[in-house]
């Protein structure tokens, strides 16, 4: 029998240039470039078969088509989640764009910065649930990037439009470097979120949330535990969150301790779900 595909459902590349690498001297350690090169050696370090890469905060459609041109030429990559401005007039025009690229099949999804915005309720304003109606009519999933203060509109949200597949990307941000004060505040912001049947959530960007320097795989335990508890494990799915994770940890590490918080390579969340999720399709 073949052993299920590995799969990442949250990693990058980009270039040393994308302007937020330059915001605080602390990302120092991972301003440079990072490239598919650099992708397959860590894949092939850590065991891993298949990718989701996903926009990298550089701010244009000009990166999606960019990334839709890599991942037709990479086997390893199997979709991408694109950039969408959800404040942008002009998104269903953005859209049909990206619809009528020769590589649009690897368009898995799309995804904006709502954790740099200051609202706490911009994912439930008006505005915003048009802009997701929007979106569902050309992809199925959005991924949401969000503070824990976010997290309500983000339920708010997902009940409002029921027809697009919300993923929640790192969990939501808990603050796992507080311990059991970190969990508290975020089991109690997220539950709601995790009560949307139309919801998914990654494992991933944890260890960028603990300790970058003394973490341990028992500091993430919790709250992969509450995840678990929440979510269910065809909710959810593994993610390096690479080059970011480098930070703390190096890929292999990253994918390691989340193995053994787990017990095992749970064939769901290191695979099944984001396959599912993403409708990635025959690999």
């Amino acid at each position: 029998m073949t052993a299920p595909l590995v799969i990442d459902a949250h990693h990058h590349v980009w270039t040393a240039d994308y302007p937020w690498l330059a915001s605080r001297p602390e990302f120092a350690p991972i301003r440079r470039d990072y490239g598919v090169a650099d992708l397959r050696a860590n894949l092939k370090a850590a065991g891993v078969d298949r990718t989701v890469l996903v926009e990298a905060d550089w701010g244009h459609p000009s990166e999606t088509v960019e990334f839709l041109h890599l991942a037709g030429a990479t086997e390893e990559i199997a979709g991408v989640v694109g950039f969408a401005d959800l404040t942008d007039p002009g998104l269903g025009n953005t859209l049909a764009r990206y619809g009528s690229h020769p590589r649009a099949r690897y368009l898995v999804g799309l995804r904006y910065q709502v954790q740099g915005r200051p609202e706490a309720d911009f994912l439930a304003r008006p505005e915003a649930v048009q802009a997701f109606k929007t979106v569902a009519q050309h992809v199925r999933t959005f991924d949401l990037v969000v503070r824990a203060d976010q997290l309500p509109a983000a339920a708010e949200a997902a009940a409002a439009v029921p027809d697009l597949h919300f993923v929640l990307d790192h969990l939501g941000k808990p603050q796992v470097r507080e311990g059991d004060a970190g969990l508290r505040a975020w089991r109690e912001a997220v539950t709601p979120l995790a009560k949307r049947p139309n919801v998914s959530a990654k494992l991933s960007g944890l260890v960028t949330e603990a300790d970058w320097h003394r973490w341990k795989p028992a500091d993430l335990r919790p709250f992969v535990q509450t995840a678990l508890e929440l979510f269910g494990p065809d909710r959810l799915m593994f993610g390096s969150d690479w080059p970011v994770c480098e930070l703390a940890a190096t890929y292999t590490r990253v994918k390691d301790a989340l193995t053994e918080v787990l017990g095992r390579t749970d064939p769901d969340v290191f695979g099944g779900t984001a396959a599912k999720v993403y409708q990635l399709g025959a690999l």
